[in-house]
């Protein structure tokens, strides 16, 4: 007979985390290790697919994010919404995109904005489709609504302001 979840404890990569008040959020912070390890890696390898094999996740967020809206971003805004605090990975991405031809760069007033150039847009549309065809499609086929998908992000990102609330009091310390 097959053991219970119950009988094995929480699933977790360490142990002596979950072994306090919130056993469940080790268990969150487990699949978040695995989600994020994953997710690094499909995006590395679809944009590879899609005909740009050197770029890490950062660069690749970096490219997506300006890319969205077609409308010129500033590194403050990139770094926002990516919730990336050290605007030098971000500058790091901008100088390697724009050296790849993917992005360019102007000015409004003293402000520097990026933009995605005709290559990149193509790129991003490229990976769109492999998303559309290899991630959403096999994601479709489990039958788990986007209504939950949503109700799901939406508890990601208000956790991500606890921990983000956590991380300012341990700088304090």
């Amino acid at each position: 007979m097959p053991a219970k979840k119950d009988d094995l404890g929480p699933i977790v990569s360490s142990g002596h985390l979950a072994s306090g008040a919130l056993p469940a959020l080790s268990e969150i912070e487990f699949g978040l290790i695995m989600l994020n390890h994953a997710f690094n890696r499909w995006m590395v390898r679809c944009m590879a697919a899609a005909g740009v094999p050197d770029l890490s996740p950062v660069d690749i967020l970096v490219l997506h994010n300006i890319n969205s809206r077609n409308k010129p971003k500033t590194l403050a805004d990139i770094c926002l919404v990516l919730n990336i605090e050290d605007t030098h990975v971000v500058t790091y991405a901008l100088k390697k995109l724009e050296r790849m031809k993917l992005i360019k760069s102007g000015r409004r007033g003293k402000e520097k904005l990026v933009m995605v150039t005709e290559a990149g847009a193509e790129y991003c549309a490229r990976y769109k489709a492999m998303r559309e065809s290899l991630l959403v499609n096999s994601v479709l086929a489990t039958e788990v609504s986007a209504d939950t998908l949503s109700e799901v992000a939406a508890r990601l990102r208000a956790l991500s302001g606890h921990y983000d609330q956590a991380a300012r009091a341990a700088a304090s310390l």
